[in-house]
């Protein structure tokens, strides 16, 4: 199957047949196939190279933006300054001052740099000589020179991801650029969220690989090569996971949890672990009769991913799951659909996620929805879809459209009543990756449609 990839004038065809598989989770042994450090580096620059010759352009106009001045300072980078440096330049240094002038559609954008850290010539240009010894004087210089309308900086109210300028920064800039010219400064922030949530063709396709290396660590960690039923606790599978992302040079983006579901005869159901407040050492060991739910993600080739999946140790004598649990299973499946169909362009995080909720409710099913963006950081750029504690609600980034080439961690939660654990309400979580393109949203290598089964 192809999938088209378009951007203005732009259209790229690319393999995406992962994601065409609507069930289950490619068989494809993607961790045997990490690349060396010298070789991400050389993907990951080529990968940027193209972003800026092709995104760059198309967000900057899009937003309106003529000018776009990013500065920051070592070791207190602006996060998208880091994304837009290939991979030896893992800093700023000192005083970086990027700047990016859109002269046409013919002359395409100008990108400039002051203070890069190793030569990049070859991205960006250098900041033409000057007499002035003060980097921001010869900046307001190379401005001025150019006479932009819109000069976009990195401040914003509602956006982390677009407030990367400090405050001492901004002064120094307002100060250099004058009455005039500073009153053309606008805020970049929806310029920032543009260009961190779309993802080129190439991020896309690869993004199927990098999903698999996470499927197959939870394959591995759910099962009784990692977890010895009645002896490993949820705490020594929290570490195999960090000492596994170690082992095979990854990173990870956050602490993993493991959560415990146990029905005990006569004392209910019990949840144990992340969200389910503080355990005794001694119901952190994994019984037989478990319903272990985990949330883990990675980060590799500058992108990440979230995923949570489940697991039912089995009793002795067990070969299966209970039906109970295998049928809440699906109807988590069920609001994953109903959620994903509801992608479309233009449309609000808000409206995307009350729709779903509703129908949804409409079918019976017990819904939450807490769905985030994903791709150089775990919980991304972009719109808000759903939110765990308050319910769907309105604020400037439940506001923000949906945008085609973006992927999401489609996290939420459904309840179910299991008749064989007395009738309780299991809550089912899951969280998969997920592309957004032309084609609609489709999980990027597949999603858990079975329970592990750990014997």
């Amino acid at each position: 199957m192809r999938k088209y990839f378009s951007i203005g004038l732009i259209v790229l065809s690319l393999s995406f047949t992962a994601i065409a598989q609507e069930y289950g989770v490619t068989a494809v042994r993607d961790v045997q196939n990490i690349l060396t450090v010298h070789e991400r580096a050389r993907l990951m620059e080529g990968w940027l190279h193209w972003r800026l010759d092709h995104l760059l352009p198309e967000i900057m106009r899009r937003e309106g933006i003529d000018m776009w001045v990013i500065v920051c300072g070592e070791n207190n980078e602006d996060p998208v300054y880091l994304t837009m440096m290939p991979e030896p330049a893992l800093m700023a240094a000192g005083t970086t001052i990027l700047v990016f002038y859109d002269r046409g559609k013919e002359l395409g954008v100008e990108r400039t740099i002051s203070g890069a850290y190793v030569p990049i010539d070859h991205l960006y240009g250098s900041f033409p000589r000057s007499d002035k010894e003060d980097r921001f004087e010869r900046l307001a210089d190379f401005i001025r020179e150019r006479d932009p309308g819109k000069i976009g900086i990195n401040i914003s109210e509602d956006w982390h991801f677009g407030d990367g300028l400090s405050a001492s920064k901004h002064k120094k800039l307002t100060k250099a650029l004058g009455p005039d010219l500073s009153s053309r400064m606008v805020s970049a922030e929806r310029l920032c969220v543009g260009w961190l949530e779309t993802r080129s063709p190439q991020e896309l396709s690869v993004y199927r690989h990098i999903g698999g290396i996470a499927h197959d660590m939870i394959g591995e960690m759910f099962s009784n090569r990692v977890i010895l039923p009645g002896i490993s606790t949820s705490d020594d599978v929290v570490w195999w996971w960090r000492q596994k992302v170690k082992d095979l040079g990854l990173k990870t983006w956050f602490q993993p949890t493991l959560r415990i579901q146990r029905y005990v005869e006569g004392e209910g159901l019990q949840t144990l672990g992340y969200g389910g407040g503080a355990v005794r050492p001694e119901d952190k060991i994994i019984r037989r009769g478990d319903l272990i739910h985990c949330d883990v993600g990675i980060v590799y080739l500058g992108l990440a991913t979230d995923t949570q999946q489940l697991a039912y140790v089995c009793r002795i004598g067990e070969d299966d799951a209970p039906a109970g649990l295998k049928q809440a299973l699906k109807n988590g499946n069920r609001l994953q659909d109903i959620f994903m169909q509801e992608f479309k362009a233009g449309r609000s995080g808000y409206d995307t996620a009350k729709a779903a909720l509703e129908k949804a409710e409409a079918e019976g099913l017990k819904p939450t929805i807490y769905t985030h963006p994903i791709g150089f950081h775990g919980h991304g750029a972009g719109p808000t879809l759903g939110n765990y504690r308050r319910g769907v609600q309105h604020s400037a980034r439940a506001d923000y459209p949906l945008h085609l080439n973006t992927c999401y961690a489609i996290e939420l939660n459904n309840g179910s009543i299991v008749p064989e654990w007395g009738g309780e309400e299991v809550k089912i979580y899951l969280e998969e990756d997920a592309a957004f393109t032309s084609d609609g949203c489709r999980f990027i290598d597949g999603r858990e449609t079975e329970l592990y089964l750990i014997k």
